[in-house]
Order: C-alpha cells, then sequence, then structure tokens
C-alpha cells in the first residue's frame, strides 16, 4: 500500500466521527476521499463494484450487521443506502458507525436530506500546505482571532514555482506524475467529463464539442464573475445557432453534482454596513490545473513577457487568475479546518473589490488580496484600507498573499503573506 499522505480533512474527521453517526465525504473523484476514509473504515463496500453493489440491494441489512465503522464507497451508485443509514443511525446513534464517500450528487435523491443524521463535509484537492512545499508561519485560524501577531517567516517558492504547482494539481494521484504522463491524466479526466460522468449524472451530451467549448470558455473566466451568457457566447463565436438557455443551465447543473464547479459567492455584511455590494460568484474549477489545461497553458505560455499568435487571448494575462484560483483552493481548504467561509467583495461599479473575505464563527472577517508579484505598495493596499474604514472592528485581520520571499506586517497593520507561509 503507497504511503498515506496526510490531509488537512483528517484533522477534521478526527474531530466529528468520535461524535457522530454518520460522516459522509464528498468531492471530486481523484481529490483522496477513499484513502482518507479507508483508513477509519473496519468495513469497505464499494459500490462502483456492480457485485457489491447487488449484494448490498439484496441485503441492505448487512451495513447493520457489520462491525465496526463501515465505509460505504461511491454511495451516489446506489441512492437507496443513504436512507438504509439515515434509518440505522435513527434507531442507533452511537458515533463512528458510518463513512459514506461519493464523488458525484446521486442522479435520484435520497427520500431525506439526512439532516441531523449524517453530516457531510467536503474535501477538496491539495492545498499548498498539503503539498509539502514550505513549512506555513502564518495561520488562518489566528489571523481570523483578530489578535494582530507579529508575521514572520522566509519561502523557497518564487513565481515559477507557483505556476509548476498549478500545473502540476491538487489531485494526489496526478501531481506525482513526470510532466508528459500528467497532461495525458489530467486531458483523460476532462475527456472523462464530456463523454461519461454526464450521461452517469442522466444528462445526454448531444454536442460534445460544444461542451468542450463551454468548459474552455468557463476556464477562461477563471477568477472573474462574468456573466453565463458571456461565457457562452465566448464558447460559440460566430455561431447563431447557439446552445439554449436551459442547456447550459444543465451543464452548469451537472458540474456542480460532480464538484467541479468551486464559485467563491459574493459577500453581504449581516448587517449590511456598506451598500451597493455586487453578489454574483467568482468562477472557478474544483483545481486550476483543469483550467490550465482546457486552455492549452503551460509554465512558457504562463510566464512570457509577452504573447503573439494563437497564444495572444491567453499568455501572461491567465497568470494572475490561475494564481489567485490557486489561492482560492487553498483557502476554501484552511477556512473549512476553522469553520468559516470564503466570499469576495465588488461593489456594483467594481470601484471597490477585494479577492478573498474569510467569515469566522462570531462574523469578524479576514479580508485578503493576491498579488502575483514579489512587493507590495501602498496602492495594493488601498482597497483593504477602504474596507477597514467600512466596516471598523468588524475586521480582524488584512493581507496581501504574493509570491515573496519574506511574511512580514506593513507599518500600517496590513500583512503580506507568501502564499506558501499561509496555512490553516
Amino acid at each position: 500500500m503507497a504511503t498515506y499522505h496526510q490531509r488537512i480533512v483528517d484533522g477534521e474527521l478526527d474531530e466529528l466521527l468520535p461524535a457522530l453517526a454518520a460522516v459522509a465525504i464528498e468531492g471530486p473523484k481523484g481529490v483522496g476521499k477513499t484513502a482518507t476514509a479507508e483508513r477509519r473504515a473496519d468495513v469497505v463496500y464499494e459500490l462502483d463494484d456492480d457485485e457489491q453493489k447487488n449484494l448490498l440491494a439484496a441485503d441492505s441489512g448487512q451495513i447493520t450487521r457489520s462491525p465496526g465503522t463501515v465505509l460505504i464507497d461511491e454511495w451516489q451508485r446506489y441512492p437507496p443506502v443513504w436512507d438504509d443509514v439515515r434509518r440505522s443511525v435513527d434507531r442507533d446513534p452511537r458515533p463512528g458507525r458510518f463513512i459514506l464517500a461519493g464523488s458525484a450528487a446521486p442522479v435520484t435523491s435520497p427520500v431525506h436530506s439526512g439532516a441531523g443524521r449524517i453530516v457531510q463535509v467536503r474535501m477538496r484537492p491539495m492545498s499548498l500546505a498539503e503539498r509539502d512545499l514550505d513549512t506555513p508561519t502564518v495561520s488562518l485560524s489566528n489571523l481570523l482571532a483578530g489578535r494582530r501577531d507579529p508575521v514572520a517567516g522566509a519561502a523557497s517558492l518564487t513565481l515559477p514555482d507557483y505556476v509548476e504547482e498549478i500545473l502540476r494539481s491538487g489531485f494526489p494521484g496526478v501531481r506525482q506524475l513526470p510532466p508528459r504522463a500528467r497532461r495525458a491524466q489530467l486531458d483523460g479526466y476532462i475527456a472523462r467529463i464530456i463523454e461519461r460522468e454526464f450521461q452517469d449524472q442522466g444528462h445526454q451530451v448531444r454536442r460534445p464539442a460544444t461542451l468542450r467549448a463551454w468548459l474552455e470558455a468557463f476556464a477562461a473566466a477563471t477568477a472573474t464573475t462574468a456573466a453565463y451568457n458571456a461565457i457562452l457566447d465566448a464558447a460559440t463565436p460566430g455561431e447563431s445557432d447557439k446552445p439554449a438557455k436551459t442547456t447550459t443551465i444543465a451543464y452548469r447543473e451537472v458540474l456542480s453534482q460532480l464538484w467541479l464547479l468551486d464559485p467563491v459567492p459574493g459577500w453581504l455584511p449581516v448587517d449590511n454596513q456598506i451598500a451597493r455590494l455586487a453578489q454574483g460568484p467568482k468562477h472557478h474549477l474544483a483545481d486550476p490545473a483543469l483550467a490550465a489545461r482546457l486552455l492549452d497553458l503551460d509554465a512558457n505560455t504562463l510566464l512570457a513577457a509577452s504573447s503573439t499568435g494563437r497564444r495572444k487571448p491567453h499568455g501572461r494575462a491567465m497568470v494572475g487568475p490561475m494564481f489567485e484560483s490557486l489561492i482560492a483552493l487553498s483557502l476554501r481548504v484552511y477556512a473549512q479546518a476553522a469553520e468559516a467561509k470564503v466570499h469576495h467583495l465588488r461593489t456594483r461599479e467594481s470601484n471597490h473589490e477585494i479577492d478573498f473575505i474569510i467569515t469566522g464563527v462570531g462574523g469578524r472577517i479576514v479580508a485578503l488580496e493576491v498579488k502575483v508579484a514579489r512587493n507590495v505598495d501602498d496602492k495594493d493596499v488601498a482597497h483593504l484600507h477602504w474596507l477597514r474604514d467600512q466596516v471598523g472592528d468588524l475586521l480582524a485581520d488584512a493581507a496581501i498573499i504574493t509570491t515573496g520571499t519574506h511574511a512580514y506586517r506593513r507599518a500600517d497593520g496590513i500583512a503580506v503573506i507568501p502564499a506558501s507561509l499561509l496555512g490553516p
């Protein structure tokens, strides 16, 4: 058996399973759900195996009679098992009885949501802190606590290293491959989504090329709030016979069911301190490596000072959105561990934008800007100062996430943190 790589979600599961009867781990294929769940299971049912699925369908009582902790992997392949688990928990709520792992929402939804019986935990591709690159010296949880602790540490990564991490992916089984095999694996992942996963979710793709073009346009909209109609127009330039709106809505729904869309919602304060906030989500795929492959981006393209020919629409212009998407992925992992949520802020006039607003327990926030550069100047922190003037003590802390070498706190109180030094 391969050596297990510790994940941040392990800490969440270690807290939840001793107290809860059933936990469902959800996330896209390839993030490591099965490996993480198997470490805690005494009995495993793999429902992507037809024989095991049929066995469980013939006698669902097996899961109740099985000793110890039961893992039901790819449970969405046989949705009735969700209700079987829920009923079993009603009868016997002892902690640590069930783990369900699923890489898609089921086509046929269970009768009941499982609320109060089955707690759902999201698992994402590996964050920067989980990739053994640098040892984090700044904790998101500490930033949320608002103590304004000193910030320090030296990072070894530079911009080319971060670009390599974007391309290597956070999928454990992909990132260790050599470059050509990695690209082939990511291409195969995308092809399976188009050719098989949509059909498995009950949606027949009549025009695979159009779905592929829509995915490419969505990838090009990474880290933006582009309207879905604009994405559709970008996917079908010059075509009068565009897919119906119902078709593109179906694309989004299926990709969401597969946990492949991970949008960052707009922030709206509970007591609405800031008027005229826009609430559209920022678009992100589950892993920026998927977006990079859809756009045929490589390290040379992303790092090029200028681009010509067919590369011109992407080129260096995409390194910022791709880096922001890598930070978004990492922040979602860290925030979940801290029971916090990730948003973005943009006013309707777009005169004030902040890349990430982290909302913690108790309502205090951390504001984070992302900059693909080593150095920070006063212009880079202007929106953070504006937000501090707007919300006062609600702002626990604020920082700029960079590709630089050193972590420090500016004289104005704004922290400067190299991306590889931020952790949960």
